[in-house]
């Protein structure tokens, strides 16, 4: 039925647009549906993907993951790197017709540090003090220099909302966003669609071609492609490896693949309420042992359609902070049964959960058919993405297999999970250790010391099976044939400027 639902709500938007009003809707299909439109209390993805056209940041980046302007024209850093003084556009506006400035900038910088739900505590750590001099300046004050700040002001920490929204009732702020972007909210139907529309005021509205954005989260991976090809998406986001070949050969289509920053692993529940306290993987020998089943270059091979290249750390090759140091365990079924007897066990039964999507689902399956090799009786909880992280901050899992879209900087790829504290520790593993040693990475400027640190703490994780990276995620992207201007960036973020239809 939800195939048939998905398919029937592209024809309809195909059937009410027409002529010249189709020519000004982009489409774009979506592999879930993002959680809640609020970039301080966000985590998915895909909502980061409709940020993207909605929330304009201080600092974006380029095709080469360069910092670049956006809301800030300019910074500077002091002599010793604690203090970074940003000078603003004085030209953007929100879209409900209030000014952008430095107090709007300030507002939202401390909202992102002290909302008590907020994911970008973690990110804004290191400022201690926000300064709003001027309407065109903004200073932040640290308590130690931060390596990783511009990238996460890059990033959702750095995206401004109307102050003018922010209340008491936060959870109204995601129901109705108002930001600062080129496109302005107008509706969403959970599971259904996303709809923008273009904002007029916007400082430089005229890059941008089209009246209307609409996302639509299709799961279904084939469906997603049906729909592209019959003319009911644009652009549709990780395409299902599998159907590489014939994108390729499809005349109608255009393939634009990009090697990504993130990664897909799988995560334990170390310390997070009631099902950590008889999960089986709180003991180190059956996360070993389960790691031992996984065969990498299977998954790739039969999944990944050889574009998910097998991972065993947070740091894709591309970054310099990739370590030779940790190859990929292969698969050892012997040692993995060696490992539970030593444990005490024969059979482990658990559970995975796992996002409900075509490409995780065939993982999900063949891990389960590799780990029963070995002893492990899983069973599977395919779940509604943004629905599966509300559970696991919870911890309503024992095993759960997750994606993350990576950032620029490696601080991204890894503080959040694992820190005692980490926004992002759904499993609440805890090492004072790795705390100090990743609080330290931080200070350090120096690319080379730095991934010194990063190794130490990489050698502490692994040698714990703290996790158990799958692959690096690539971003392969199919375009509409008339779609003209778009570029794949490796943060894997859809930007409109510049796209246009052929005529």
């Amino acid at each position: 039925m939800k195939k048939h639902f998905k398919l029937g709500l592209c024809a309809a938007l195909l059937a009410v647009a027409s002529g010249t009003a189709m020519a000004q809707q982009m489409r774009i299909g979506l592999q879930e549906d993002p959680d809640v439109l609020d970039p301080h209390r966000a985590r998915t993805y895909v909502g980061r993907i409709v940020f993207t056209s909605l929330c304009d940041k201080l600092v974006d980046v380029n095709e080469k993951l360069q910092f670049v302007p956006q809301l800030a024209q300019s910074w500077s850093w002091n002599d010793d790197n604690t203090v970074l003084t940003f000078k603003l556009r004085t030209d953007a506006l929100f879209h409900d017709g209030s000014k952008f400035d430095a107090a709007a900038a300030k507002a939202n910088l401390e909202r992102a540090k002290n909302l008590q739900d907020s994911m970008r505590k973690g990110e804004l750590a290191s400022v201690v003090k926000i300064e709003a001099p001027d309407a065109a300046t903004l200073v932040l004050t640290l308590k130690q220099p931060d390596a990783t700040l511009l990238a996460s002001l890059s990033d959702r920490s750095g995206m401004m909302m109307s102050p003018k929204t922010f209340s008491d009732d936060t959870a109204a702020v995601g129901r109705q966003p108002v930001c600062s972007g080129p496109y302005k909210f107008v509706e969403r139907i959970q599971n259904d669609r996303i709809v923008l529309d273009k904002f007029d005021q916007y400082y430089d509205a005229k890059s941008y071609a089209f009246k209307r954005v609409v996302f639509l989260p299709i799961p279904d991976t084939t469906v997603r492609l049906s729909n592209l090809r019959a003319g009911g998406l644009d652009i549709i986001e990780r395409m299902n490896p599998s159907d590489a070949p014939q994108v390729k050969g499809d005349a109608s289509l255009q393939f634009a693949p990009v090697s990504g920053l993130g990664y897909q692993q799988f995560y334990f529940n170390f310390a997070n309420g009631k099902r950590a306290e008889t999960n089986p993987f709180k003991d180190e020998r059956v996360r070993k042992a389960f790691e031992l089943t996984i065969d990498r270059n299977i998954i790739n091979e039969v999944i990944g359609g050889g574009i998910f290249d097998p991972a065993n750390q947070p740091f894709p090759p591309a970054s310099p902070y990739h370590s030779d140091k940790f190859p990929i365990p292969a698969r050892d079924v012997a040692k993995a049964r060696a490992l539970l007897k030593e444990a005490g066990l024969e059979q482990v039964k658990a559970e995975l959960a796992f996002g409900n999507n075509t490409t995780t689902s065939a993982i999900a399956e063949m891990v389960q058919a590799m780990s029963a090799e070995a002893g492990f009786q899983l069973s599977l909880r395919p779940t509604e993405y943004a629905a599966l992280l509300n559970e696991a901050q919870g911890g309503n899992f024992e095993l759960l297999m997750r994606g993350w879209s990576g950032r620029v900087d490696p601080d991204g790829n890894i503080y959040q999970f694992v820190t005692c504290k980490g926004a992002l520790n759904d499993g609440r593993y805890c090492n004072p250790e790795i705390d100090k040693l990743l609080a330290e990475a931080r200070t350090v400027p120096d690319e080379t010391k730095r991934k010194a640190i990063y190794d130490k703490a990489q050698a502490i994780l692994q040698g714990t099976t703290q996790s158990v990276y799958i692959y690096y995620q690539p971003w392969p992207f199919v375009l509409a044939k008339k779609v003209q201007g778009f570029k794949p960036y490796p943060d894997g973020m859809i930007r409109l400027k510049g796209v246009t239809f052929a005529q």
